[in-house]
């Protein structure tokens, strides 16, 4: 069989996108919200599961909630190890339509290539969805795909109190997706993902397909600083215990000082900061605030790591406040396979695509399961670099162009034992 035997369903993937993206929506820009486990994404659940079950795939879910949709492989004595693809379908809030959800249908499409041509894989495909990886509700973020992988326990998972009080495991039976399927029960032989890149490169530099080579690294923590609460007129400054100042210090030496080390590289964000009392004349008596640190060398993630909490210790002496900090997140950088990343930039020459090789800012599920299997992504443009938008687009074109070197590199995948 060669790689164009096949052909891709392009317009039912388009409207299976346009489906999905109509689910949830809100009235905000057109946006929808699919926040993990909540009504809506149930919706979103079960219409994925009644096109995987319209294509006869067996459908399996685990004790996280993933959902798996399996077409069995031509002979039951062949290779048992699957080719899996995916992604997610859960949302932040007021998304864009693409986000995750283009993985997971343009998986769907490969398989009803294969459904439409009356062709069995040597080896079974899989489509997975995981649960939870925008991380808005229930933390960490790519947390189906890190229990899938054995990065934290099933039930650790399951007791996870989410930010609005619910435990995730009693919205899992809520919603009916609390299945049965041990995590990790079926090993990929390798996994693909195909994704908007989510930021400018590829249309900056006219490229149609991203060859994904490695990941960053991410760090997230939770900074509390306690000072005192006291007159803003009446206190002198070098009588305050001002913990709003030492928390703007903070976000201004990660931004100087810590990005200044690699500028290239290293990336710091603060995106939540709360003050207490909060009120216009009275010096803040607490200050809380995360930092988000990413790059895609572990050294130098570590190395900014520890500049920033030398930083706090000496902030605080100086200041006269106390500060607290709370690990939330820890992701070690991720290379690709290399072989499948060579695979993937042959198909796009193969169609005369023009690409490039490039790390990924943005955590995704393949970061967790190249933990257990030969891992790679694929990337296609996002307009002006937007996404958790609704503004978030790809020209159609070049979602087609994308599913297109999928299906390419799962037939050549599995024409190879």
């Amino acid at each position: 069989m060669t790689t164009h035997e096949l052909t891709l369903d392009t317009a039912l993937l388009l409207e299976q996108l346009a489906t999905l993206g109509a689910i949830g929506q809100d009235c905000v820009q057109g946006g929808r919200t699919r926040i993990a486990l909540t009504d809506a994404e149930k919706a979103g659940r079960d219409q994925l599961v009644q096109w995987m079950r319209e294509l006869e795939l067996e459908v399996r879910i685990d004790r996280v909630g993933n959902i798996f949709g399996i077409l069995a492989a031509a002979s039951a004595d062949g290779d048992p190890q699957a080719l899996m693809m995916g992604s997610h379908i859960d949302t932040v809030r007021n998304a864009g339509a693409l986000d995750g959800c283009y993985g997971v249908l343009a998986g769907l499409a490969v398989v009803r290539a294969y459904r439409q041509a009356g062709v069995r894989p040597l080896r079974a495909i899989v489509v997975g969805a995981f649960t939870n990886e925008e991380g808005v509700r229930y933390q960490p973020d790519m947390m189906g795909s890190l229990v899938y992988a054995g990065g934290l326990p099933v039930q650790a998972a399951l007791d996870t109190i989410g930010i609005d009080g619910t435990r995730l495991g009693d919205e899992l039976e809520r919603i009916g997706y609390a299945g049965t399927m041990e995590s990790g029960s079926i090993v990929p032989h390798e996994y693909l993902e195909l994704h908007i890149e989510q930021g400018p490169v590829l249309e900056a530099e006219g490229k149609q397909i991203g060859v994904v080579e490695n990941l960053q690294g991410i760090s997230w923590q939770k900074v509390t600083v306690q000072g005192v609460a006291n007159h803003a007129g009446t206190t002198p400054t070098r009588m305050r215990h001002d913990a709003g100042y030492a928390a703007a210090a903070c976000i201004a030496f990660l931004r100087e000082e810590v990005v200044g080390a690699a500028p290239d590289t290293t990336l710091a964000t603060t995106g939540a900061l709360k003050f207490e009392p909060d009120v216009i004349n009275v010096i803040p008596r607490k200050a809380t605030f995360t930092v988000d640190l990413r790059d895609p060398d572990e050294q130098r993630l570590q190395a900014a790591e520890k500049r920033f909490a030398d930083f706090l210790v000496e902030i605080a002496e100086r200041e006269g406040v106390t500060i607290e900090t709370e690990r939330l997140v820890r992701f070690e950088p991720v290379v690709f396979d290399a072989a499948l990343a060579n695979r993937i930039e042959a198909a796009a020459e193969r169609r005369g695509l023009s690409h490039m090789r490039m790390t990924s800012g943005a955590g995704h599920d393949a970061q967790m399961m190249a933990r257990i299997a030969p891992s790679a992504m694929i990337f296609v443009p996002s307009r002006s670099g937007i996404s958790h938008n609704p503004r978030e687009h790809t020209d159609d074109e070049q979602l087609i162009l994308g599913a297109q070197v999928l299906l390419d590199v799962v037939q050549e995948c599995l024409a190879t034992p």
